[in-house]
């Protein structure tokens, strides 16, 4: 056989995007984005004032987590089209159902071979759910120009100039001011870099651990925390029983703080580090570029592990612990 001799064509692609980049990025200049932990206001004054918590704003956070919940609305509703559809013809979806169908039979053997038949369609709701939900969180904010439109307020201290583009439309120009200069509030946010959402979700995820927990144990699940079962019988090992109990306490309650802040960590991270590295390369973009496509798989592997790690510990929830497996079993 002869060997053909390849046209290595997708080199020449890249070297075509990367001088396009370099002449757009001296056309229009890209300007650095402010990068903040909070999310931005996108209205100065509060729409309505509790009496606990204090003044609520319109964050830019809020129209994405409005965003995610119709987007997911939509998926569920072309998936069920399928499912129908398929049962009226050859019982095989196509399309986004055949596509949701492999994601949730894998997602659902996962959580088998880890809680068994008995506790699987205990758990799986809610590690399906999680584990998707997220995943739109982190990808959805991957979309251009997702970060980048939006609308102008007063900076408090050094700010940009505008260029009005046409109608109330104005463009941020790279040129900073020390007075009278405007700072962007996009409308939309990334959800997974606001601390908030990550400390709800983990929050959400710990108390259903308990549930689960209490579901399959009874309330005997309580002495996995508070174990005095041996307290008198063997004074000294059951002081040391019961304080391993209280570091279980501890240790459940951690789990909130280790699930907030390691998705906030990473995904916030990832924001950050485009943003030197655009800043670093200035008018070559084909990295920022690049960059990008990591932090997609970072957000796809934080999606991933956020709900194995709620999924592995509802898991561990519904065994007994130390005595009660040996009573269980």
């Amino acid at each position: 056989m002869e060997n053909k001799k390849r046209t290595p064509w997708r080199r020449w692609v890249v070297l075509v995007l990367m001088i396009l980049g370099f002449v757009v990025g001296g056309i229009l200049v890209p300007v650095q984005p402010e990068i903040s932990v909070a999310p931005e206001k996108l209205i100065e004054h509060p729409l309505f004032t509790l009496p606990v918590i204090g003044d609520f704003y319109l964050v830019n956070t809020l129209p994405t987590l409005a965003l995610t919940i119709v987007l997911l609305v939509i998926l569920a509703y072309f998936t069920n089209r399928s499912m129908k559809q398929s049962l009226k013809t050859d019982l095989v979806p196509r399309g986004v159902g055949g596509i949701m169908e492999a994601l949730l039979e894998m997602l659902y053997n996962l959580t088998e071979g880890s809680a068994g038949a008995k506790y699987a369609p205990m758990i799986f709701p809610w590690f399906a759910t999680i584990m998707i939900y997220v995943l739109f969180a982190n990808l959805l904010k991957l979309i251009p120009g997702f970060e980048s439109i939006g609308v102008f307020h007063h900076a408090h201290a050094e700010g940009y100039e505008l260029q009005l583009l046409f109608g109330h439309w104005y463009s941020i120009l790279p040129v900073k001011v020390a007075h009278d200069g405007y700072i962007l509030a996009p409308f939309f946010r990334g959800i997974s870099v606001d601390l908030n959402f990550t400390a709800s979700l983990a929050l959400i995820a710990v108390v259903m651990i308990q549930v689960v927990g209490f579901r399959a144990q009874g309330i005997g699940y309580l002495s996995k925390f508070f174990n005095t079962r041996t307290m008198f019988k063997t004074p000294f090992f059951g002081a040391m029983d019961f304080l391993v109990g209280l570091l279980e306490l501890i240790s459940e309650l951690s789990k909130i703080l280790s699930f907030a802040f390691r998705l906030f960590g990473n995904m916030f991270a990832g924001v950050v580090l485009v943003a030197i590295v655009a800043g670093l390369l200035g008018k070559i973009t084909i990295l920022p570029a690049m960059i990008m496509m990591f932090e997609l798989f970072v957000g796809v592997i934080q999606a991933f592990v956020f709900g194995m790690l709620t999924m592995v510990f509802m898991a561990q929830a519904t065994q007994g612990h130390g005595h009660e497996a040996e009573h269980a079993g």
